[in-house]
């Protein structure tokens, strides 16, 4: 079970989002780099970014802001936000990203996703951001007629290296992981699973550690532990690292 601390990106900054609204983004520092470095020292062993602008824009708007992190700190780190051609994820993988995620791309674009998949073996993630079961793009300004239990299954034989499954109505307002739901997912699929969206603290920490979410291969913690509802320790204790 890994823990993977988020870093959101906006106009070069780490903020938390409530829902996914732009509007609604709380700063929680200006220096993207000291954060993944204060995460490694902190114990962690994977971050999780996101290019929100990016996510908007289609293309990435905060490249300078990844590379700080990336010479800041020697952990894996997983990318999503605007990555939508086989360049812009050859570009960041020779730059040192470890995995990419590709959330609208995998809904609009599926043949995209199998390509990538062909080309970088271990190396892709989809992101599968669900408002109310239902799959959201771009940015979640978008929603879809397409399930998330469906598109997870659609990538089944691609190859892909994990699914990031968010609930927009949980993200960032501390109301506790959408575990039935990711549960389900992990359950129909092989592909490693990760939930994310409404991280609350030790009571998640808690339900991950259950048995029934024994087939997930990890969660994302964002606000929880900026504003320090979550003890990193604690956390890491209750649920040791992989190297």
């Amino acid at each position: 079970m890994i823990l993977y601390p988020a870093i959101d990106l906006k106009d070069g900054q780490c903020v938390r989002l409530q829902q996914g609204e732009m509007e609604r983004a709380t700063v929680f520092s200006d220096d993207p780099g000291d954060m993944a470095a204060r995460f490694r020292r902190l114990g962690f062993k994977r971050l999780h970014v996101v290019d929100l602008n990016g996510a908007f824009a289609g293309e990435s708007r905060n490249a300078d802001a990844v590379d700080a992190i990336l010479a800041s700190t020697d952990v894996p780190v997983q990318l999503g936000g605007g990555i939508r051609t086989m360049e812009a994820i050859g570009q960041w993988l020779e730059r040192g990203i470890a995995r990419v995620i590709l959330g609208t791309a995998a809904a609009k674009d599926p043949d995209l996703v199998r390509e990538a998949c062909r080309a970088f073996p271990g190396r892709i993630v989809v992101g599968i951001d669900a408002r109310d079961g239902m799959v959201a793009v771009a940015g979640w300004a978008d929603e879809t007629n397409m399930r998330a239990r469906d598109l997870a299954m659609a990538f089944e034989d691609a190859g892909v290296a994990a699914i990031v499954h968010t609930d927009i109505g949980r993200d960032g307002m501390l109301t506790g992981l959408n575990l039935p739901e990711t549960i389900e997912i992990a359950n129909a699929v092989t592909t490693p699973v990760i939930a994310s969206g409404g991280f609350s603290g030790m009571d998640d920490i808690a339900r991950l550690a259950a048995p029934e979410a024994g087939k997930l291969d990890g969660a994302i913690i964002g606000r929880a532990l900026y504003d320090g509802r979550l003890d990193p320790e604690a956390a890491l204790a209750a649920l040791p690292q992989a190297a």
